[in-house]
């Protein structure tokens, strides 16, 4: 399993946004069936079911086990990651908007350090996607500090060196004529630490959306003939 996976697809990121099967993500952080998965969280195993196969299909959760149960084969899933990033990739493909920081360039403006965001995870996500094809890790650097300042002449003094700064290094390391060169991208983000942190999701569960018709077939938890 995965940190954290990167969701370009449109129609992956419409199925993890659906409530039911956001749930059922969230359940799979420890492998689960179908029928223990309905066990827990109170709902109908043929729903359960049908969504588990959605959520493989889209590549969010995988089969973990088979265990076979007298004449039963009991199939355990798992989610492919702890934790999911929707690209802006995947919801610029569903809604036609997709951030862009060069719209309206302002370094003192939040919208556009949300646009530098949204573009770092559109584009570190694609990289990722890439390498994990050909099984090769990205190489990438980050810095994570924290920063309290005593009054906001002095948060503005700290930008303005800390842009100085930044210039100057690009300026000592860019050369534009190296025929070999890679070009990299520098986002550098400062924001105040927000003062109470999100609190969980709410506990009360949605409602559960209805599911197509579907013949008497036998899914994942039916009983099946034993082997000899």
């Amino acid at each position: 399993m995965l940190d954290v996976a990167v969701i370009e697809e449109p129609a992956a990121a419409e199925a993890s946004l659906d409530p039911m099967r956001a749930r059922l993500l969230a359940a799979l952080a420890e492998p689960g069936s179908a029928a223990m998965l309905a066990a827990r969280l109170g709902l109908p195993r043929q729903k359960v079911n049908y969504h588990l196969k959605e959520l493989e299909r889209h590549g969010l959760v995988e089969l973990a086990e088979e265990r076979r149960k007298g004449n039963m084969t009991e199939r355990v899933y798992r989610a492919t990651a702890a934790s999911y990033v929707i690209s802006p990739a995947a919801l610029a493909a569903l809604t036609s908007v997709s951030p862009d920081p060069s719209r309206s360039p302002d370094q003192l403006s939040a919208r556009w350090l949300l646009a530098l965001g949204a573009r770092l995870v559109q584009e570190v996500g694609s990289l990722l996607t890439g390498a994990a094809r050909a099984r090769q890790r990205v190489a990438s650097f980050g810095i994570d500090a924290r920063v309290r300042f005593a009054s906001a002449a002095d948060r503005a003094a700290f930008a303005e060196e800390l842009s100085q700064a930044v210039a100057d290094l690009v300026g000592r390391y860019h050369d534009e004529s190296a025929p070999q060169g890679r070009e990299h991208r520098l986002v550098v983000g400062l924001h105040q630490i927000p003062t109470t942190p999100p609190g969980p999701p709410s506990p009360a569960a949605p409602d559960v959306p209805d599911v197509p018709d579907v013949p008497d077939t036998p899914d994942a938890d039916s009983p099946t003939p034993q082997e000899n």
